[in-house]
């Protein structure tokens, strides 16, 4: 792990629970290795499980938030001129674009666990106008169980915490597996639920449904 990571951990560790806010907020480091280091200090007895937690969703949660209002208020332009200051590239967007296109609001919950898309989904929201409280409820909703896992994670690793994206592997991909299916499930009951589309057509003054 690059030196200057590590010192940015110290930095957000000596802040204690709003270190950890901070370190998902910026997204300059993964949320992986905050999460897990946060952890880590969980074990050792520096910061408590709960705390650690709510800490985590917040600082999770304003992320998610600052890259939906960059969407919503700064639009396509915005984000193409400023991302990059924040990791975020025109692929990223684009593909994120075409996620939520595809696979509408319930993408903001699945997506959270899925590599590359799972940060910048939040853009399209944002650009789509999705409501605040749905996407604030999805978002959550996701970010909760993720914190719970590496926090977890870190805690058992101890001092090997750094190992934390691989040790996460196992898990993730099952998430991954069952967030692709409930995509899918999705989108077959939604398609169930669409009712038939009905033309109706004037003749000899009256309407006629056909």
């Amino acid at each position: 792990m690059s030196e200057w990571i590590m010192l940015a951990l110290q930095f957000f560790s000596d802040l204690g629970y709003i270190g950890i806010m901070l370190g998902l907020m910026v997204e300059v480091i993964p949320s992986e290795l905050v999460l897990g280091y946060g952890g880590y200090l969980v074990g050792i007895g520096q910061l408590t499980f709960s705390g650690a937690l709510i800490a985590g969703g917040i600082g999770g949660t304003l992320a998610q938030l600052f890259l939906y209002w960059a969407g919503y208020f700064g639009g396509r332009p915005f984000l193409l001129k400023y991302g990059k200051y924040v990791l975020i590239k025109e692929k990223h967007i684009t593909m994120a674009e075409e996620w939520f296109e595809r696979y509408g609001v319930a993408v903001i919950f699945t997506a959270r666990f899925i590599p590359v898309v799972r940060h910048a989904i939040s853009i399209p929201a944002g650009i789509a106008k999705m409501s605040h409280w749905k996407f604030l409820i999805y978002t959550v909703a996701a970010i909760i169980p993720w914190t719970v896992l590496f926090l977890l994670l870190g805690k058992l690793l101890g001092e090997n915490w750094q190992e934390v994206r691989s040790f996460a592997t196992p898990y993730i991909i099952p998430l991954t597996v069952l967030s692709v299916l409930f995509i899918s499930g999705y989108i077959m009951w939604s398609q169930k639920r669409t009712p038939p589309i009905i033309t109706v057509k004037k003749m000899n003054g009256y309407n006629r449904k056909s």
